[in-house]
């Protein structure tokens, strides 16, 4: 199979290790230094409908893999259809699943998908109104793509009104409080199959202190959560989400990122993304024993029910984002990067780096071209080996001024013996840092 891949960052860099296990015709658009070893890169494309499928016509892929929200909301998907060409990823309309949130809470509303109450405010009056209704802490969301940065979560009513005055719309919503999980789910717009769920870590610092950030690591499985968790959720928000876009006209066809709070009173949405989340892809992947390309094929030729479903891994896998010096304001860039030789991509391994943010200088070294610069993931028996294996890993990396934080997935480790009820929010509950999203 020749596959095209389109994107240029971690979760990338797992898709193509993931996708390449087959030793299928694999290429990348623009791709990385690291993807470049597992796949032909074309740096030369931008991420636009155009150049994508300028790109597709030429290589003649049996299936075209859409990595990144951005080429989705701008139509992508749609023009590789139109040209008969199989893509997994959903059209521009589905897509504004998370394009615009304030649409996903139209989706939510209409399919009776639990989720928090909240008003779209297009002006400083109605922004105020909706903050004097909900109280602290005050949750603002732009309404529009912002990388994985729009989301403001504060006690500060002028930091509140700060951010909804410099995002235009957005959509201010009750504040949800419980563990936060991500859960991935393949969809051919009739069907849909979960993956395995995990949990990311969106805040800066340790003890989910800082800025919201695209994301600083992230863990699977999750030993505490529900053993239910993933049929519930399909049963109460993936197929109800699924059937509402296909009843709006707009199937939905690709991966369907639903972001879960278990609260008190159930299940409740906190966002929904058009795509695979980064870095929770990293280690969702690390798990998966059955091949990916075939189950991605099966959703975008519109024959997923007659395909048998994944399988895992026994074990755990923990993934810790190297970020740069001045991430995320200012991420400095054109720092070299040096790591050991065990770190390039072996097929099995329980340590191992993929890029990020890097490129090529003009000397030939590699260097640091964005704010999350390298993934160390790390895998094991349970969560302490996992982590265990990641941070030996990340110790290990030389770039000047690169941090990372130290203690992704420490609490779920702690957790031996017995089932971890999620609602217990002592010493060792997980984080609950997003706390109302992206």
């Amino acid at each position: 199979m020749r596959i095209l891949l389109v994107g240029s960052g971690g979760r990338e860099h797992a898709l193509v290790r993931a996708l390449s296990a087959l030793k299928d015709d694999v290429h990348a658009a623009p791709g990385n230094p690291g993807i470049a070893a597992l796949a032909e890169v074309h740096p030369e494309v931008a991420p636009s409908p155009e150049a994508i499928l300028a790109l597709a016509r030429k290589l003649g892929p049996d299936l075209v893999v859409i990595g990144p929200e951005a080429p989705l909301v701008a139509g992508a998907a749609d023009a590789l259809r139109e040209a008969g060409l199989p893509c997994f990823g959903p059209d521009a309309g589905a897509a504004m699943i998370e394009g615009s949130k304030s649409f996903a809470k139209q989706v939510m509303a209409e399919a009776r998908i639990p989720t928090a109450a909240s008003f779209t405010c297009r002006t400083a009056d109605e922004a105020d109104a909706a903050l004097a209704a909900f109280g602290p802490p005050y949750v603002v969301k732009d309404d529009a793509l912002a990388a994985g940065k729009g989301v403001l979560v504060t006690s500060d009513i002028s930091a509140a009104r700060r951010h909804a005055r410099d995002c235009g719309t957005v959509v201010i919503e009750e504040f949800l409080d419980g563990p936060e999980v991500s859960l991935f789910a393949v969809t051919d717009g009739v069907a849909a199959v979960p993956l395995l769920p995990a949990q990311d870590f969106k805040r800066a610092r340790d003890g989910d202190k800082g800025p919201n950030t695209g994301g600083m690591g992230a863990y699977a499985p999750l030993p505490w959560a529900p053993a239910d968790l993933a049929s519930a959720a399909m049963e109460q928000v993936i197929n109800p989400a699924v059937q509402a876009m296909a009843g709006r006209g707009t199937p939905y066809r690709g991966l369907l990122y639903a972001g879960l709070c278990l609260t008190k009173a159930g299940p409740r949405v906190v966002e929904f993304n058009a795509r695979f989340g980064d870095p929770e892809t990293q280690v969702v992947l690390d798990r998966l024993a059955t091949p990916l390309a075939p189950l991605l094929l099966a959703a975008a030729t519109g024959d997923l029910a007659a395909t048998s479903p994944p399988r895992w891994r026994p074990g755990a896998a923990v993934v810790v984002v190297i970020a740069a010096e001045g991430y995320p304001a200012a991420p400095v860039k054109g720092d070299k990067i040096l790591y050991p030789e065990r770190a390039v991509v072996p097929a099995q391994a329980n340590a191992y780096l993929l890029h990020a943010g890097t490129a090529i200088d003009a000397d030939g070294a590699l260097v640091s071209a964005g704010g999350r610069v390298l993934n160390a993931v790390g895998s094991g028996p349970d969560l302490a080996a996992a982590r265990a294996a990641a941070y030996a890993l990340a110790a290990e990396v030389r770039l000047r001024g690169a941090w990372y934080r130290r203690d992704i997935a420490a609490a779920a480790a702690e957790m031996s013996g017995g089932p971890y009820s999620p609602m217990d929010r002592g010493p060792g509950a997980p984080h609950t840092d997003k706390a109302g999203g992206r």
